[in-house]
């Protein structure tokens, strides 16, 4: 087993992918929970298509595709989550966007003149061959997500599970539905970087949902969201290490996987 990892970390681009997926999986872990409680999945699941556009659009002007992906994700969020609590009732009006994003994105793949493999990259995620500069990015997203979920989480638990309550005691459920999608948008950008944009919705639901039907706590939800998410994400880099399958493959395999047991348990009760 020693040995074993010894051989995975005698790599750089392996201790690279542990770290960004370690990143991106405790951010997503985090903030998936909350989308859960927010009843934002299909927003989550829009923003990681929305990025596509960004991320192609990027290549075609010469810029890193996660730079593109970051500051488009982040203008449709904050038009996501303006609407406030009408957002997870707004499926109608984000579905379109999501396919005019989607299209926009494969107009700009159709242009660009690069590296045909780009497009796979960003569909499907390449953990294996992030850089220093995307780990440098990543760093900076990771840290200023979690200061701002840090300084507001008592404000965003409350208003998430009794926004009625929250907004009479003068919390602007307004300025927290904008600050939380704003996180989800940053969540979305690291966990693309795993998954890919297609298969995001992925890592950030999937432990989310695990730990939701485990505890009713939300602490310890949040934490066991976290925890599945880094396990998974782990799993997932050796699995590839020694089968040379997909990433974005096995890590949706194992949150398949953990989710069975949870699922058959609330169709037992």
């Amino acid at each position: 087993m020693i040995d074993t990892m010894t051989e995975i970390f005698a790599y750089e681009f392996m201790r690279h992918a542990f770290l960004a997926g370690t990143m991106a999986a405790i951010l997503a872990g985090i903030v998936g929970y909350f989308v859960i409680l927010r009843k934002l999945a299909f927003a989550a699941h829009a923003l990681g298509h929305i990025g596509f556009a960004g991320a192609s659009g990027a290549l075609l002007a010469g810029l890193s595709p996660m730079t593109g992906q970051l500051l488009l994700t982040v203008l449709a969020a904050i038009g996501i989550g303006s609407l406030g609590e009408r957002a997870h009732k707004s499926d109608m009006i984000i579905g379109i966007i999501l396919s005019f994003c989607l299209g926009l994105g494969t107009l700009f793949l159709h242009f660009y003149n690069g590296y045909a493999g780009q497009a796979s990259i960003i569909l499907f995620g390449n953990l294996l061959g992030v850089s220093d500069q995307d780990i440098s990015l990543m760093t900076w997203l990771m840290t200023a997500s979690l200061i701002g979920i840090g300084i507001l989480a008592r404000r965003l638990i409350f208003s998430s599970i009794e926004p009625e309550m929250a907004e009479a005691k003068g919390i602007s459920l307004y300025w927290m539905s904008v600050f939380f999608v704003v996180i989800l948008s940053m969540a979305v950008t690291l966990a693309s970087q795993v998954v890919g944009v297609i298969l995001v919705f992925t890592l950030l639901i999937g432990p989310a949902a695990i730990a939701v039907q485990c505890t009713h706590h939300t602490w310890a939800g949040i934490m066991l969201s976290v925890a599945l998410a880094i396990l998974v994400v782990w799993m997932g880099i050796v699995l590839t290490f020694f089968t040379d399958w997909p990433i974005s493959f096995w890590i949706t395999a194992l949150v398949f996987l953990l989710y069975l047991p949870t699922a058959f348990k609330r169709t037992a009760d």
